[in-house]
């Protein structure tokens, strides 16, 4: 496996790191994948789930958000819109490095906003929401109490998320409400593959059920036992296997 590190203008403007990995023999296609919110592309949920992709011979493509792990840009300034935006501008540039049609992979609100980009793209074949909310406003039960209302009071304010601090602005929460995940699952010409963890206290079943429903193209897959992150590596390791194998019948 070889791995090389590129850079990307995101939909902002901002410098976007991204990590290309290959397999050593044939490359059988690529994939991008998108992180979690507030994560990177070096969270063990995109990076294990890379590895087993890249040892079945796919070529893979790992992303930073706008703001987020390596890449410039502010995060306070950033919304579902731009992580679509982003997303968009990934694919191409996995498309301009040779390595197209793709299919796109996105865990959590990165899935939600994966399903939302897709109509943006001609290059994908398949999409796969991991533990994806079918509807973005829920990325809301992650934010304290009385952060909204300070958000909105201040234009931007802290909120704690995972035992971090990130600035979150006014424009996020507002953008919240334009985006109908459903509706455009629906509307996916394309293999949806909807996965479910099991233990999921983040987004529970009846999101991804939901998802999974509302397109005609869809397969719902449950890793029992599976927190948010699949955190648990046999857990991670069911994860990759239920993808492949979905990959294989698609």
């Amino acid at each position: 496996m070889s791995k090389d590190t590129v850079r990307f203008v995101g939909a902002s403007g901002a410098s976007l790191e991204a990590a290309i990995h290959l397999p050593d023999g044939d490359v059988i296609g690529s994939a991008l994948l998108a992180h979690c919110f507030t994560c990177s592309k070096d969270i063990h949920t995109i990076t294990r789930l890379s590895a087993a992709l890249v040892a079945a011979g796919w070529a893979t493509m790992a992303f930073d958000f706008t703001g987020l792990g390596s890449s410039d840009g502010d995060f306070g300034s950033t919304s579902v819109t731009s992580e679509v935006g982003d997303i968009t501008r990934a694919a191409v540039a996995l498309v301009e490095r040779g390595m197209g049609p793709c299919m796109l992979l996105g865990h959590s609100l990165g899935g939600a906003a994966a399903i939302l980009a897709a109509h943006r793209l001609h290059t994908l074949d398949r999409v796969v929401a991991i533990a994806a909310p079918s509807d973005v406003a829920h990325v809301r039960n992650l934010f304290g109490p009385d952060a909204e209302d300070k958000i909105r009071e201040r234009g931007c304010a802290s909120v704690n998320i995972g035992g971090r601090p990130f600035p979150v602005g006014i424009d996020f929460l507002n953008d919240l409400e334009r985006h109908d995940v459903v509706a455009a699952a629906s509307q996916l010409a394309i293999p949806l593959l909807v996965v479910e963890a099991g233990a999921d206290s983040v987004v529970g079943a009846e999101q991804t059920r939901r998802l999974a429903d509302a397109s005609v193209r869809s397969t719902l897959v449950t890793i029992e036992g599976a927190d948010h992150l699949f955190s648990d590596r046999e857990h991670a390791a069911r994860l990759a296997d239920e993808i492949l194998r979905w990959i294989a019948v698609t």
